[in-house]
């Protein structure tokens, strides 16, 4: 464990075996399980800062941190209170994870990714570079998101106060796949084991299984059996 410039709050707990490196800040109450790795410049347990008109469900002091056993924070993350790391998770350089996440085992998040608040991840999920996926997302298990993949959920674009009750991120069903540079619209759920083609503008639900491309994108075929996580 380095202690350079390391910076502990109050009721930290910290398991066996874990390697921290140099200009870290660790919040209080924050939990770090056995054999995480922390590298350097990042910030566990952040309390979010909300705008006055932030739709984001809690501003009052959130529950601390949970990072579960194997894990790595690459340098440079901040990732906020409120929030679960399950086991072997790997949060990627200058990547932020947003208060009131669960994060399931095994997921990968890319380099320079942002996770909005509340959002929900199954296991094994990735999200390559430069993603972005908007509050109240929910990726289920096996989920693929390709890098640039960007996420919507207010179809309001922060005008009137009826959006507070229509705000609704992304649904990506499990062993779902989306390519590069696509854009999904507020709401919108992607079906099981579906495939959304690069640079895709997703406006509507797409069926479980189905291969979509195109501005707005529609169905082409299905998604053949040898790529499905259950054949």
């Amino acid at each position: 464990m380095s202690r350079e410039n390391l910076v502990i709050g109050e009721n930290v707990t910290i398991g066996e075996d874990v390697v921290i490196g140099a200009n870290v800040v660790i919040k209080d109450g924050t939990t770090i399980g056995d054999e995480v790795v922390i590298q350097d410049n990042v910030v566990l347990g952040k309390q979010p800062t909300l705008g006055r008109k932030s739709t984001a469900s809690s501003r009052k002091d959130l529950p601390p941190l949970v990072i579960g056993r194997r894990a790595a924070v690459c340098s440079g993350s901040v990732v906020f209170a409120g929030t679960t790391l399950g086991e072997q998770v790997v949060i990627g350089d200058q990547a932020f994870v947003r208060e009131n996440c669960a994060i399931g085992d095994g997921c990968v998040i890319g380099q320079g990714v942002c996770i909005e608040n509340d959002v929900t991840m199954g296991v094994d999920c990735k999200v390559q570079s430069a993603s972005y996926i908007t509050a109240y997302s929910e990726l289920e298990d096996n989920v693929f998101v390709a890098p640039g993949v960007m996420t919507t959920n207010d179809n309001f674009m922060g005008r009137t106060e009826a959006r507070h009750e229509l705000i609704k991120g992304a649904v990506l069903r499990r062993g779902a796949r989306v390519g590069g540079g696509v854009v999904i619209l507020p709401g919108v759920e992607v079906g099981a084991e579906a495939f959304v083609a690069a640079g895709a503008l997703v406006t509507r639900d797409i069926p479980a299984g189905k291969l979509v491309a195109g501005l707005p994108a529609r169905v082409w075929r299905d998604v053949a059996d040898e790529e499905k996580l259950e054949p």
